[in-house]
């Protein structure tokens, strides 16, 4: 995390735990790189699809929808250059099925509102930081262009992350803003620490394959 401490500090803060070193090793290696990008592309659509949705469920919040407007259009700039890289590698964009990552925090979020609306941006708050950690962790390990592309996502990263739990502190007191984070925060912890079966740019370490 040297090349960008400002950024990535309160990340590393707020996160449950760093990224198991074993990802970071499947990661790079160069068998990944098509999974690694698909994926990610995968994540940057993702990403963009949820702003939209908060934005057609919460139609009476100005400042949700202004930020989260803004945070769509980056998103989906973020997926037109992965794409243009995956391009000029001559990376198919295959069909991946997703990590258990996301599911697995969703499955925590709350049916009714406002518990609803509180936990999913605490959930899209989680998502973004790990995303952040993860490209200053990858970043200073790839090949020029592409690390310097995830280097230079950092910043909108870390924004976005912020921008999530602004909103959900801004719906609820601190007290209960504390209680569901550190619930969230503890499905994350599990899911990036144990293992899966498949890599994915948020999956949880491989299992070791005999």
């Amino acid at each position: 995390m040297s090349l960008a401490p400002a950024l990535v500090a309160d990340i590393e803060q707020f996160l449950p735990c760093s990224t198991p070193d074993a990802w970071v090793a499947q990661a790079l290696r160069p068998d990944q790189e098509s999974t690694l990008l698909i994926d990610h592309a995968n994540c940057e659509k993702k990403a963009a699809t949820t702003a939209l949705a908060l934005m057609h469920r919460y139609t009476d919040h100005p400042g949700l929808l202004n930020k989260m407007s803004r945070l769509a259009r980056e998103e989906l700039r973020h997926f037109e250059q992965v794409i243009k890289i995956m391009e000029a590698r001559d990376i198919l964009y295959e069909p991946l099925s997703a990590s258990r990552y996301a599911q697995g925090l969703h499955k925590g979020v709350r049916r009714q509102e406002p518990g609803r609306l509180i936990d999913t941006l605490i959930v899209g708050a989680l998502i973004e930081a790990r995303s952040c950690e993860r490209f200053a962790l990858l970043a200073p390990e790839l090949d020029k262009e592409l690390g310097d592309f995830y280097l230079s996502l950092l910043k909108s990263e870390a924004r976005h992350y912020k921008d999530y739990l602004r909103l959900a502190e801004s719906f609820t007191d601190g007290a209960h803003l504390a209680e569901r984070l550190a619930y969230f925060q503890g499905l994350e912890l599990e899911l990036v620490q144990s293992t899966d079966t498949e890599f994915r740019f948020h999956s949880g370490p491989i299992a070791t394959q005999h």
